[in-house]
């Protein structure tokens, strides 16, 4: 099983984890005692109109006279408009239920999702949190509203009419309640058979969200690569697997519930059957048979009803059990609770007690694997860097070059040893504290859906439109931004898709100097960009790593001749360090990559020539 698939968890009704749902509800006790009566009231009053169904045959029809029937027709109307207040009552508070739980439950969520590290995110689909903060909250939204509310209802219908069927008649009145026991025997028995199959269900229900949800995101990539049979095929197989488990689900429903059928009607047939003796040998007088027909035909509705919720609720233990493991899943990285006393989470900072950062950092004997993996890819690893240094990282593609940023980012912890910023071991700091001293610009620029104004002061939301614009002259990004239609306000489209990547990447790097972090990272910030683009963040480096410690992750080697020290990486492992002429002297690993490197390059040149003179 993946990682990310469901728990393998009892396929049995649990009520410990139900438990821990109830503190969404609570908040809205007073709206749900409400809804019970409301329901409660409707119900009975639905059981009380056969019995004044009852009175018009004896007081009216059977005496064969008029008087009093007006008053009659005013009470039935009163009863009918209370009946009404009720169902307005119930509807009202259901909705109040429904809207606030699953909101309360979103928010936790969402809130509880921005705390996990990124392993929680480089091993789960986004898909599979989607369906669990979407649609699972709103199923257990409408669980605690709805079907609450229709369990009250025909719950208090069913016993209300009891009642009056045993005033009426007790032995026939038991004849038929004894279908409800043997209604709730089929119940149990399929319980385990429905639970397991709407697991299921739901368990391809969110692959299918997850493949929604990546190739809605990968659209542009699915057209040029022409790929769209072959991605329309995988969705098939995974949508049509999704019918088929729910059909098995629903199939199990369609053997139940004509189950329940068979034995309602067999009640309704027995009455249909002794009725008329009963009333020959006068045990039963007409009205009092007419209400019998009625409960025990009203009553096939009721009990079909209260089945349907009771086997839902059973059901939605899958979406409990999900709902509660994301609630569950603890961030890697975590600020243990003394930290959290002095210094604030992410929620509630506390930032009068936050120290300056100067930008010092040191690697103490730190040893590291990260958290799926056997293999260490630090060990006993010591470096100290001062701040205001430029640090450049180089290797192949996956060679492990992010893993030292990683580190220093705190995006996850040594396994052993310490990493001290300014000499201070940064886990006795908050995660936030460090977060905020942060710039960071990556390899595939992000911007979030709004302005442009809105996202180069993502990180400093006050930041003045002054600030903003300096912020943007110094990454040459402030050129373009000026000549668009709306400026500033220029729309940037979901994902930034209404900007060229290299605009993005302007717009990201005036972002992160806006940030005013003491320390800054720049994850191959030119490799996706042309070559104009990158020609410019190159000329405008120097600005950017002014009076910062600094990391510069990079492919091409002609961007990191400046940095202060050099870290080659290669297979995970630091081989090694050095300045560029140092490194070039050793005539070792970053030798041999620059250097072909350059030969690659003059070769390119000298091919373009060429094809320029054919021309």
């Amino acid at each position: 099983m993946e990682k990310h698939d469901e728990y393998a968890l009892a396929a049995r009704f649990n009520w410990a984890e139900w438990k821990r749902i109830f503190k969404y509800v609570s908040p809205y006790k007073k709206h749900v005692i409400a809804l019970l009566i409301a329901a409660v009231g409707t119900g009975i009053f639905d059981a009380i109109f056969p019995m004044m169904t009852r009175y018009a045959i004896t007081n009216f029809i059977e005496a064969k006279t008029l008087n009093g029937i007006w008053l009659f027709v005013a009470a039935f109307l009163i009863l009918a408009l209370i009946q009404l207040w009720f169902n307005v009552r119930y509807t009202q508070h259901a909705i109040v239920i429904e809207m606030g739980v699953g909101r309360d439950m979103r928010y936790d969520l969402f809130c509880h999702v921005q705390e996990l590290s990124l392993d929680y995110f480089n091993q789960t689909p986004v898909g599979f949190i989607l369906a669990r903060i979407m649609s699972d909250t709103q199923s257990l939204g409408a669980v605690f509203s709805w079907r609450l509310s229709a369990f009250a209802w025909n719950l208090a219908y069913i016993f209300s009419a009891a009642i009056n069927m045993f005033i009426l008649n007790s032995g026939l009145a038991a004849a038929v309640l004894l279908t409800v026991p043997v209604i709730a025997f089929l119940a149990g028995k399929f319980q385990r058979k429905l639970l397991v199959a709407n697991r299921i269900a739901r368990k391809q229900n969110s692959r299918v969200t997850s493949g929604y949800n990546e190739n809605i995101n990968g659209a542009v990539t699915i057209k040029e690569l022409d790929c769209r049979g072959r991605i329309n095929g995988e969705f098939a197989e995974i949508n049509g697997e999704m019918r088929r488990k729910s059909l098995a689900a629903k199939n199990i429903e369609a053997t139940f519930f004509p189950c329940i059928m068979v034995v309602s009607s067999a009640a309704l047939a027995f009455v249909l059957g002794m009725g008329p003796v009963m009333v020959n040998r006068q045990l039963l007088d007409v009205a009092s048979l007419a209400v019998f027909i009625s409960y025990t035909f009203t009553l096939l509705d009721p009990i079909e009803t209260i089945t349907r919720a009771f086997t839902s609720i059973m059901a939605l233990q899958a979406n409990v059990e999900r709902v509660n493991s994301l609630l569950d899943a603890q961030p890697g990285v975590k600020d243990r609770e003394d930290v959290v006393e002095k210094y604030g989470d992410i929620y509630d900072a506390k930032k009068e007690n936050w120290e300056e950062i100067t930008g010092d950092i040191e690697f103490r004997d730190v040893s590291f694997r990260y958290p799926d993996s056997e293999k260490y890819v630090l060990e006993n690893f010591n470096l100290k860097i001062k701040a205001g240094t430029c640090v450049a990282i180089v290797g192949a593609t996956g060679a492990g070059k992010s893993t030292l940023v990683n580190l220093v980012c705190r995006f996850f912890e040594p396994t052993s040893g310490q990493i001290l910023i300014d000499g201070v071991d940064y886990r006795e700091r908050s995660y936030l504290w460090l977060q905020s001293n942060l710039s960071y610009v990556l390899q595939t620029p992000h911007l979030f859906s709004g302005s442009i104004l809105d996202n180069i002061r993502y990180a400093n939301p006050s930041a003045s439109m002054e600030d903003v614009i300096d912020a943007a002259k110094q990454t040459q990004a402030h050129s373009f931004i000026e000549k668009l239609p709306e400026g500033y306000n220029t729309e940037v489209g979901q994902g930034g898709d209404k900007l060229s990547t290299g605009q993005k990447q302007l717009v990201s790097i005036a972002r992160a100097i806006l940030a005013k972090g003491k320390i800054l990272v720049m994850d191959e910030a030119t490799s996706s960009v042309d070559t104009q683009t990158e020609q410019m963040i190159n000329g405008m480096t120097d600005q950017l790593l002014k009076n910062r410690t600094s990391f510069i992750i990079a492919h091409r080697l002609s961007t990191v001749k400046n940095a202060d020290m050099i870290i080659v990486v290669d297979e995970g492992k630091i081989i090694e360090m050095g300045t560029h002429s140092q490194l070039l002297r050793a005539e070792g690993h970053y030798y041999r990559m620059y250097t072909g490197q350059w030969e690659e390059k003059r070769q390119n040149e000298f091919f373009k020539q060429l094809h320029s003179e054919k021309q």
